[in-house]
């Protein structure tokens, strides 16, 4: 197969599929979704704001089932979003375990000021700005909502989810910022506030992460999942999933012993799969996973596709997230290519709709076609092969 050349047109009518964005973050982009180029959008809810954002999002422009399930179906402009419901950790903070507080579905002002000190490091002390902060939600009945949004779109995934050690929480708004801030912006973000020195612990992060795990597990769908300056809390967690459910690995020496077998004309034992072995077992972890703007190293790709993994993984790649170097040999370029061609995404992460996010895409796509060799007709019909794969869990 030929490399594609920079100069090369690009083949939007093969399907570009973009696997982690955030357009209902900007609610007035949402009109430009029917006019863009790529075909859907995997849209990720992140916080208690955008859940319905989202889901009328999908009511609107969502990929419905009958047409899901056809690999060659085309879809018409008003079929553009998978939708994905989750809680991202930069709003860890704001759930709790309700388990801890007797069940309960609200704190009171005192059990608000503990449940912040017990997760924020180092521990806030004054307690007037404890009291700002956001009033926690209760993680379960977050996952009850989760789930009831889960049965009404067959198709939605869980996302954005994972764990992140760099992000601080932000300063609550003050009453001058908050007459000034943009109304079409979904609350519940940054908006360029400042940063407080307090950080989630990695611990509460997990608490958070692995509930949404299992639900997806449960529910056999796919799940987007974040990490920054986390990787090896984030390979550990989702190995931590998925204990005592890895797939059955053949040694060398049992694999020579059966084909012995067979050349005698003898019938070999054959053990039960882990997988037999479970078919009917709830699995506390999702079937599919993507490792969205993946920034990990390239040798850490391989852990993630042992034959133990009892889930196929998925890597992601943005042009606006990853750092990619000028001269095609940095850190992303090397993890790219050691991901099989099978298992790797395009993604635009970018928080608006429109032509912004198509050129996005198209850039990445571009990047990726030259570092694997492909013909961006090559190039751009693999990864939509994958993105098939890993939503909808067959191309």
């Amino acid at each position: 197969m030929a490399a594609s050349g920079d100069n090369d047109a690009f083949p939007w009518h093969l399907g570009i599929f973009d696997a982690h964005c955030h357009p209902t973050d900007n609610l007035n982009s949402l009109r430009k979704i029917p006019g863009m180029r790529a075909k859907v959008l995997t849209v990720m809810a992140t916080r208690s704001q955008d859940q319905s954002l989202v889901a009328e999002a999908a009511d609107e422009f969502g990929v419905v089932q009958t047409d899901a399930i056809h690999a060659d179906t085309d879809w018409s402009q008003e079929q553009k979003i998978v939708p994905a419901f989750g809680w991202h950790p930069w709003f860890s903070h704001q759930l709790y375990d309700e388990s801890q507080y007797e069940g309960r579905l609200s704190l009171s002002q005192s059990e608000k000021a503990h449940h912040y000190r017990r997760i924020l490091a180092p521990a806030p002390k004054d307690e007037t700005w404890l009291q700002t902060l956001p009033d926690p939600s209760p993680l379960g009945r977050f996952l009850q909502e989760t789930e009831t949004f889960l049965e009404k779109y067959p198709v939605a995934l869980i996302g954005e989810v994972g764990l992140d050690r760099s992000f601080r929480i932000p300063e609550p708004w003050g009453p001058a910022e908050a007459e000034k801030r943009d109304a079409s912006v979904t609350a519940g973000g940054r908006e360029s506030r400042k940063l407080s020195p307090f950080r989630v612990s990695i611990d509460h992060q997990k608490e958070i992460l692995l509930a949404q795990l299992r639900l997806a597990g449960r529910l056999q769908r796919a799940a987007s999942v974040h990490g920054v300056q986390a990787h090896g809390h984030v390979y550990d967690t989702l190995a931590e999933s998925w204990k005592g459910h890895e797939n059955q690995v053949t040694s060398q020496r049992e694999r020579k012993r059966t084909a012995s077998a067979i050349s005698r004309n003898a019938q070999p034992v054959e053990e039960e799969s882990q997988s037999d072995k479970e078919s009917n077992v709830e699995r506390p972890f999702p079937p599919r996973l993507c490792l969205h703007s993946y920034s990990g190293s390239a040798d850490a790709v391989s852990r993630y596709l042992a034959p133990a993994v009892p889930c196929d993984v998925f890597f992601s790649f943005s042009s606006a997230v990853n750092s990619w170097a000028d001269d095609g040999s940095g850190k992303v370029e090397a993890s790219v290519k050691a991901v099989p061609d099978g298992n790797i995404l395009v993604e635009s992460d970018l928080d608006t709709a429109g032509e912004n996010m198509d050129a996005a895409l198209e850039e990445v796509v571009r990047k990726i076609c030259k570092l694997k060799g492909w013909s961006l007709d090559d190039g751009v019909s693999q990864l939509g092969h994958n993105w098939r794969r890993f939503v909808f869990g067959h191309s």
